[in-house]
């Protein structure tokens, strides 16, 4: 099957690839499973279909109050902001929690009745305007996250701003399954990758055997398949680093 939709069809197609049944690939199932492994680690560092982006709620308990973090499930790969928190709100942009004193609020209760009659520019300024100085005054949620430890803490005073039961939301980036997203498998790259792994693992096994002759005449070389592996795989990584990673984000200031 050229387009594999599981791990074992990925294992069987990059084996075909390498010239399995005709030819007898020496390496352990142990192995493969393990190179596969690797591909789909390297995959998801790098490719953007590899992770998806999603917005994560997370209902407050106690203890996270407490602790001031939270844990995270180990598909989740990064965070890159948490959502302003309302209720007690952190920012005025908030459209739940707010009293009829917020600026915001007020803004919305004059302009209510004239917004048909009038241009919607000079809201959209207004609008715009108070979302630069609440991103002056205010700023972002300060936090830390690292996906060894799978925990954001946040900087803020959690008893303060958050009751039990709340939610908190952030900007996330989470790992897509390939067991429940079968196409993860048949992406070109992964192919291409994983066949060089074997490869590269096959030759690695036959290296003790330079210019070894088997019954029947047939030369074995595992120190030239080794080597053609190792090249496959670091021309496939910079392949992966220049054509299918996003680029870096901009940081100016």
């Amino acid at each position: 099957m050229a387009t594999p939709t599981t791990r074992e069809g990925l294992k069987d197609y990059c084996l075909r690839k390498l010239g399995f049944p005709v030819i007898d690939i020496n390496v352990d199932d142990d192995q493969l499973e393990d190179r596969i492994d690797d591909a789909l680690a390297k995959f998801r560092e790098y490719h953007y279909d590899g992770t998806e982006e999603i917005y994560l709620a997370t209902q407050v308990t106690a203890a996270n109050i407490a602790n001031g973090y939270i844990d995270v499930s180990d598909n989740i790969v990064g965070i890159t902001r948490i959502l302003p928190i309302s209720g007690q709100s952190i920012s005025s942009q908030s459209s739940q929690g707010f009293n009829m004193f917020d600026v915001n609020y007020q803004i919305r209760l004059n302009d209510f009745y004239s917004l048909t009659a009038s241009s919607y520019t000079y809201y959209y300024i207004a609008r715009t305007h108070l979302s630069m100085l609440d991103m002056i005054v205010t700023g972002e949620l300060p936090f830390r996250y690292n996906k060894t430890v799978n925990r954001v803490t946040a900087y803020m005073d959690w008893a303060g701003r958050l009751n039990e039961n709340d939610y908190i939301v952030m900007q996330a980036h989470r790992i897509i399954d390939p067991t429940v997203y079968s196409k993860v498998y048949s992406d070109s790259w992964l192919k291409e990758y994983t066949t060089a792994l074997f490869k590269k693992q096959w030759g690695a096994n036959l290296s003790k055997y330079a210019n070894y002759t088997l019954p029947g005449g047939l030369v074995v070389n595992g120190e030239k398949i080794a080597a053609e592996g190792t090249q496959e795989v670091e021309v496939l990584e910079q392949k992966l680093r220049d054509t299918y990673e996003y680029p870096p984000m901009m940081i100016t200031g």
